[in-house]
C-alpha cells in the first residue's frame, strides 16, 4: 500500500512537505518534555481524566483517541501511535510508574547483575503487549487511509538507562557504570531487550503500523567508542531481525526510522545500520549531514524546538531555510526533538503550515 510518507523513502521528491511531529503524541520516546505539554492540552486532560498514564496506555480506545487528536488540530502528514517506550520494561516484569512533575520512575531498578534474573522471558513480551497491537489496529481502521500510522519502540541502550537509573538522569552515570564495570551483564541485558523488541515491532506491523521508528534517545551520553560497542550493534540487530521477521511472517516490508539524539558522531554508521530514514536533532547542519550519509538514505528533522517560541513570521523563515538546506529529495520535515509544555499550539500550526507552503514553492523552483 503506497502512502504519502513512502514517497521520499523511495527516492521520489515530495508531493508536499511531510510534516511529522512525533512529540505531539505524548509518548516519552525521546521527548519527555512533550509529555508535559500534551498533558496541559484540554483534549488530553479530558481523555484521560480518570486514568493514570500507563492505564491510558493499556486502553486501546484511549490510545486511539489520543493518536487522532493531533490530526484534528493540525494538518499533519502522519500519525504515531500513542504509547510509551517503557511498556517494554513493564512487560519484562519491572514496575514503572509515571510520577507527576518527575516523569517515569522504577521503584526497583536493576542494581546488580543478579537483578537480571528478575526479568521475564523476552519471548513473552509481545503477548504481554497485545493492547498496543489492538490500539494500532483500531487506529488504522479509524484513520481510514487518511495518513500513514507509525509504530515505535525505544532502542536497547535507551531502555537500559531507564531500567538501571530508575528513571531519567542528566548523566546516566549508573547505566554507564554498568558498561564499564559489568560489560558482560550489560551485553546480556541489551540482548534481552533486543530479543523483546524484535517480535514487538513485527507485531506492530502485523497490527497495521505502516512504518516503524526506533528511538535511541540517550545516544549522546555515549561517546563514539561506547556507542559502537553497546548501542550500534543492537540498533543494527533490531533492523536486521525485524526485516527478517516481517518476511517470515509474510508481511510486506515497511520503512524504518532511527533517531539517535545527539548521536551526530555516528551518522555514517547509522546511515548504514539498515534503516531507510535517519532522524537528526537540531545540532547537525543539514548540508553536512547529507554529505556524511550519502544520497540513498532519507533524512528527517531538524528544526530546533525552541524556534517555536519565535513569532509565526520568524517560524516561517526558519522553516524555509531548513527546507532549502535539506532540499526536496529524500527528506521529511520535523522538529529536531520534542515540544515543551509552555509552547503555543498556534506556533505548532504555523510550523506545519510553513512546511507545506515552502515545500510547494521549493518544488516549483
Amino acid at each position: 500500500m503506497a502512502t504519502a510518507l513512502a514517497h521520499p523513502w523511495k527516492g521520489r521528491s515530495l508531493g508536499r512537505g511531510q510534516a511529522q511531529i512525533q512529540s505531539i503524541t505524548g509518548t516519552v520516546l525521546a521527548f519527555t518534555d512533550s509529555l508535559s505539554w500534551r498533558r496541559k492540552s484540554l483534549e488530553f486532560r479530558e481523555t484521560r481524566a480518570a486514568q493514570d498514564f500507563f492505564s491510558t496506555c493499556r486502553s486501546p480506545e484511549a490510545c486511539c483517541e489520543l493518536t487522532l487528536q493531533p490530526l484534528r488540530r493540525f494538518p499533519l502528514d502522519a500519525a504515531i501511535i500513542f504509547s510509551d517506550i517503557l511498556v517494554v520494561p513493564q512487560a519484562l516484569g519491572m514496575e514503572v510508574t509515571m510520577v507527576p512533575g518527575k516523569g517515569p520512575s522504577f521503584p526497583e531498578p536493576l542494581r546488580e547483575e543478579r537483578d537480571l534474573e528478575r526479568l521475564q522471558d523476552p519471548a513473552t513480551v509481545a503477548s504481554e503487549l497485545g493492547y498496543v497491537f489492538q490500539a494500532i489496529t483500531l487506529t488504522r481502521q479509524r484513520l481510514a487511509g487518511r495518513v500513514p500510522l507509525i509504530g515505535f519502540a525505544g532502542a536497547p541502550w535507551t531502555l537500559m538507562t531507564y531500567m538501571v537509573e530508575g528513571g531519567g538522569s542528566s548523566t546516566m552515570s549508573q547505566a554507564k557504570r554498568w558498561l564499564y564495570q559489568r560489560p558482560q551483564a550489560s551485553h546480556q541485558l541489551l540482548r534481552i531487550l533486543t530479543d523483546a523488541l524484535v517480535p514487538y515491532l513485527v507485531g506492530q506491523v502485523a497490527a497495521g503500523a505502516q512504518a516503524l521508528q526506533l528511538f535511541e534517545s540517550h545516544a549522546g551520553h555515549l561517546g563514539p567508542q561506547l556507542f559502537s560497542k553497546f548501542a550500534l550493534p543492537y540498533i543494527r540487530d533490531v533492523s536486521k531481525r525485524v526485516k527478517a521477521g516481517l518476511q517470515e511472517a509474510g508481511l510486506a516490508p515497511v520503512p524504518m526510522i532511527i533517531f539517535a539524539k545527539d548521536g551526530h558522531f555516528a551518522l555514517e554508521e547509522l546511515a548504514q545500520a539498515g534503516y531507510e530514514v535517519v532522524g537528526l536533532d537540531w545540532t547537525v547542519a543539514p548540508e553536512k549531514a547529507r554529505e556524511r550519509v550519502g544520497k540513498t538514505v532519507t533524512l528527517q528533522g531538524n528544526l530546533d524546538p525552541c524556534a517555536l517560541y519565535a513569532s509565526e513570521e520568524e517560524i516561517g523563515k526558519l522553516v524555509q531555510q531548513m527546507l532549502n538546506d535539506f532540499g526536496p529529495q529524500r527528506y521529511i520535515a520535523n522538529l529536531g526533538h520534542g515540544l515543551y509544555p509552555d509552547m503555543d499550539p498556534e506556533h505548532v500550526g504555523a510550523f506545519v503550515d510553513a512546511v507545506h507552503k515552502h515545500s510547494r514553492l521549493l518544488r516549483q523552483n
